[in-house]
């Protein structure tokens, strides 16, 4: 209760905050409708770590003064007043940003969320976590190359199983290069899970010197029956490549992140493994189509050598998860070491401009590596002035289907 009370409490000030300044406001409120509840894949993932309710609503600000970016999201239904994706963000000096608050992601800038099957480190499947962080970018060479950089620090929530919440520690360094209509980025993401405690292995190290140990990977304690000592913490990172070619009306963006749990990862021996993508824009019909494939097939096919089990971990036991979600690519499973199950899966996202009159979208996902039905998500809907009314089906084949309606209002 005393919960619910600060958030409500929370989302009172953004809305005088947003009264204030209604003039220089962008502002959604939108209310979803859902026939029945059945927890269909598109329903309950990839969904802001949000299950769907019989009502919701949702409303999106934005608003930007004197190179401080502000944005909030707040999602409420008869049983919870949450506080999605919020954030401030300003300019400290040069291209050097500080970003506070609720808030996914700021590399694979490149990735549409709204069609991609998830990022293989941080998609919207789970709710942001509450992070802060330092973004950068430096141009050179008559900025044909730039070098774009961050590093952030964030907090996972104690539960039945942390007893001292864990930290997130993030960096990533991305070197990226531009001539004419063509784009091609590299880079070097890593993530660590750190700090915390449960009740089986007592508090984990969290010192400074720790933290520094974070940063470089560096070696543990030796464990009781381990062979060598591990990197302190649970690591987790991507390669990430992409290139982006723009030819009249038309945009080609191909991608892939490498996905590395430890060294042999980080030298490619896990093979293919990761998540390739194709998107096509074609901007004369306003439409995109997106193909993926992730591919987490090879996680243990050396082992102890290459036996990596990505989401999963030892000590931690949630694994790559954040309130009972995963907080990369939900077709990857995480928690405990025996829900790790390798698969090779086949996405497919199609939609047009929501801005457009009529409006559609079609999200299709299913394993190729064994039997398995066809996950869908089908929209369909009108704009009327600055009303958009949508109508969605969700479900998996041969299963039982959700219809549902959403009313948004763009103010």
């Amino acid at each position: 209760m005393l919960n619910q009370l600060k958030k409500i409490n929370y989302i009172l000030l953004i809305i005088l905050f947003t009264s204030i300044y209604s003039q220089d406001f962008e502002n959604n409120y939108s209310l979803e409708f859902n026939s029945n509840l059945s927890n269909q894949w598109w329903s309950s993932y990839n969904n802001y770590g949000q299950e769907p309710s019989k009502i919701d609503f949702i409303y999106n600000g934005s608003f930007t003064k004197n190179q401080t970016n502000y944005y909030f999201s707040i999602i409420a239904s008869k049983s919870r007043i949450d506080l999605r994706e919020s954030f401030v963000k300003s300019k400290i000096f040069n291209n050097t940003y500080l970003k506070i608050g609720k808030y996914y992601r700021d590399f694979s800038l490149y990735l549409n969320d709204e069609l991609s099957s998830g990022s293989i480190l941080i998609s919207k499947n789970a709710e942001p976590m509450p992070k802060i962080g330092l973004i950068s970018s430096h141009p050179f060479k008559k900025n044909n190359f730039d070098l774009y950089f961050g590093i952030s620090h964030a907090s996972f929530k104690k539960n039945e199983i942390y007893t001292k919440a864990p930290m997130l520690h993030e960096k990533f360094i991305y070197l990226n290069h531009r001539k004419n209509q063509n784009e091609f980025n590299i880079g070097i993401v890593h993530e660590a899970i750190w700090g915390g405690g449960t009740e089986e292995n007592g508090n984990f190290p969290y010192s400074f010197n720790d933290f520094l140990k974070v940063i470089i990977s560096a070696d543990g304690p030796l464990l009781e029956g381990d062979p060598h000592p591990n990197a302190l913490g649970n690591h987790l990172g991507i390669w990430d490549f992409s290139f982006i070619r723009k030819k009249d009306d038309k945009k080609l963006k191909i991608y892939y992140q490498h996905l590395f749990e430890d060294t042999s990862g980080l030298r490619f021996a896990n093979r293919t493994d990761g998540l390739w993508g194709l998107e096509f824009y074609n901007y004369i019909r306003n439409t995109n189509i997106l193909f993926e494939f992730l591919n987490t097939i090879n996680q243990d096919r050396d082992p102890p050598y290459v036996n990596e089990s990505y989401y999963n971990h030892g000590q931690y036991k949630e694994g790559w998860s954040y309130n009972g979600y995963v907080l990369g690519n939900p077709f990857i499973n995480a928690g405990e070491y025996s829900n790790v199950n390798p698969s090779k899966i086949l996405h497919i996202g199609l939609t047009n401009n929501e801005m457009s009159k009529y409006n559609y979208q079609l999200l299709l996902s299913k394993k190729i590596h064994a039997f398995d039905s066809i996950k869908y998500k089908i929209v369909f809907g009108k704009k009327i002035n600055n009303l958009f009314v949508d109508i969605f089906i969700v479900g998996e084949e041969n299963q039982k289907k959700n219809l549902g309606l959403k009313v948004a209002y763009f103010l």
